[in-house]
């Protein structure tokens, strides 16, 4: 979601971060993988590219504005959400990016339950199309 937007070295930082967030519980699950793909096919990154671990620091200057810190957060926030639970080792290294963009912890809780909703939406959407 808004990935597009993002220049070539971030795009290649998100799929980076979007890695760290599905292996940090130690589970792949096929939800988180096929999102990873899908954030890889909205910003256009080839499908060669090796994603690998990315290491945290310094990460705000590869996501200088907010704009690109809140998009950012919204992805990684409903990559969480995609195998069903936001486990607890997910959450912690967000928070870790959210405290390197400097983002509130009430604005991520806003940002969090927004995504929740936008999730039940889509799912919603998918099932009145028959798409489930």
């Amino acid at each position: 979601m808004w990935l597009s937007t993002f220049s070539q070295q971030q795009r290649e930082a998100m799929l980076r971060l979007a890695h760290n967030v599905i292996v940090s519980d130690g589970l792949l699950d096929p939800n988180e993988e096929g999102m990873l793909e899908s954030f890889r096919r909205e910003m256009g990154v080839a499908a060669d590219y090796e994603v690998e671990y990315l290491d945290l620091p310094g990460v705000e200057g590869v996501f200088p504005d907010r704009r690109s810190r809140m998009i950012v957060l919204v992805n990684l926030c409903k990559l969480s959400y995609a195998d069903g639970a936001f486990e607890i080792e997910e959450e912690c290294l967000i928070n870790e990016i959210r405290k390197a963009f400097a983002v509130s912890e009430s604005h991520f809780s806003m940002l969090e339950n927004w995504t929740r909703r936008l999730m039940a939406l889509e799912a919603e959407g998918e099932t009145l199309l028959d798409l489930v």
